[in-house]
């Protein structure tokens, strides 16, 4: 099978993939470019977590084909905090104890980044209605939803929002 050339923004520099035109863009991230804080769980778009920001939207890698990444700025929690330092949605996941097993948080976080960044303050249904593409089988969710709660209130206050 011949490959293709991917080229788009990771993680907010440029790359170059080649790969196979059936790659799903959930592969190319984990196996080309070994970002592995992007989970394979359900292989159909339901779970979240494989959850990535694609052009600022919360998208699930699994159901998008490599080329479809053609010309994308993608977003993956490796790209959340480049200098290595917690940002306020995942300081807020850690203080709230909205991590248990870790396995969905990656999703969750990008959903949340990306609620956050076109709501800076979300009401608890708005939230709810964010993350309903995410799911978890740890935390029940209470405290996922305190964590975002948390986050916006934070990032107000220091004025980022």
């Amino acid at each position: 099978m011949n490959k293709i050339t991917v080229r788009c923004t990771v993680n907010h520099k440029s790359v170059e993939v080649e790969t196979a035109p059936n790659k799903r863009l959930l592969d190319m991230l984990r196996e080309d470019l070994n970002l592995t804080s992007v989970k394979e769980g359900c292989s159909e778009g339901e779970c979240g977590a494989c959850t990535v920001l694609y052009n600022g939207e919360p998208v699930t890698s699994c159901c998008i084909l490599a080329g479809q990444a053609q010309g994308a700025d993608i977003v993956t929690l490796e790209g959340i905090s480049p200098d290595g330092k917690p940002d306020a949605v995942q300081q807020a996941f850690m203080d709230s104890g909205a991590v248990q097993c870790g396995f969905c948080t990656p999703g969750m976080i990008l959903s949340a980044e990306a609620l956050l960044a076109k709501n800076p303050n979300p009401t608890e249904e708005e939230v709810k209605q964010a993350m309903s593409g995410n799911l978890c089988r740890c935390t029940g969710y209470a405290k996922i939803i305190e964590a975002v709660l948390m986050a916006a209130q934070r990032r107000r206050e220091e004025g980022q929002a």
